[in-house]
């Protein structure tokens, strides 16, 4: 299963990103709680690699709490700030004003000896597309100041953005990047939504998130879709779940592109409960 998608848009907000660096306090690399290692973007990492960075994992609230615990571990061992948050309701989001100050403790106290006042802040928010960052400026900002929506690369422009007293924001469109090394990373932003519709087959991705789900959690998926067993087959496993569903066509066959978008949407609305489909490779590596 192949997938790739990298709109013009995306190739000139990568150069507009590295333009503004330089204009650039904090950068904050927003990344999916589901699925850190794919979430993030290796062009990106490499061109913040000398900047004062926080990672957010957002979507807490629908990735397992515990496994979320492990990545702040696994990225504070890496001498990264790091917070967990959810960008709708803004839990956890405060943290991040916290760790950007915390950040610039050494640069402010350079300017004070200097007799130079205090500066505003100026971050950058980075990430893939649909990742939640227009939710997270709008609490950021308490106001509703950039458009919102649950479709990839709503965000097309870049701009500042004044939040509370001593911070300033520069938002970015969502940038992925122009060719998955690892066509797992493709799939995995495809059924956390990263990616387009229309951009990759629905029902080879339904059978691929079904796999993923009968090795890290088999209980839930049986519960979810009331079956009364799970087989190794996977397209066997599809049907079951479709004939549950009521997923059928004329002469009793299955429905298999609408019981496919059935389990798309559900895992993305955490309806299988809070699911993480990455662990921290130390975890990998036990």
């Amino acid at each position: 299963m192949t997938i790739q998608w990298y709109p013009g848009h995306m190739a000139k907000a990568m150069k507009k990103v590295k333009n503004r660096l330089d204009l650039i306090d904090v950068v904050i690399e927003l990344l999916d709680a589901r699925i850190p290692i794919s979430s993030r973007n290796p062009d990106l990492d490499q061109l913040l690699e000398d900047k004062r960075r926080i990672i957010a994992l957002n979507k807490k609230d629908l990735a397992n709490q515990g496994l979320t615990n492990q990545w702040q571990e696994y990225f504070s061992n890496q001498g990264i700030s790091v917070a967990a948050m959810n960008s709708l309701n803004g839990k956890g989001v405060k943290k991040l004003f916290a760790l950007a100050n915390q950040l610039m403790v050494d640069k402010q106290k350079e300017l004070a000896a200097q007799g130079r006042k205090r500066k505003d802040i100026r971050l950058m928010i980075v990430g893939i597309p649909n990742v939640g960052k227009s939710q997270l400026i709008n609490q950021l900002s308490q106001k509703g100041a950039t458009r919102t929506g649950n479709k990839p690369g709503v965000t097309k422009a870049q701009q500042w953005i004044k939040l509370k007293e001593g911070f300033e924001l520069l938002d970015t469109p969502g940038v992925l990047w122009p060719k998955f090394e690892e066509q797992e990373v493709g799939v995995k932003l495809a059924i956390c939504g990263a990616i387009k519709e229309g951009n990759f087959d629905s029902e080879l991705l339904a059978y691929k998130l079904v796999e993923m789900l009968q090795d890290i959690a088999p209980d839930k998926l049986k519960e979810r879709f009331k079956l009364d067993y799970l087989t190794s087959d996977t397209y066997q496993l599809v049907a079951d779940i479709g004939r549950k569903r009521g997923c059928l066509q004329s002469g009793g066959r299955i429905d298999r592109d609408r019981v496919s978008n059935i389990i798309l949407r559900e895992f993305k609305e955490g309806k299988l409960g809070r699911l993480t489909l990455e662990r921290p490779p130390k975890e990998a590596n036990k």
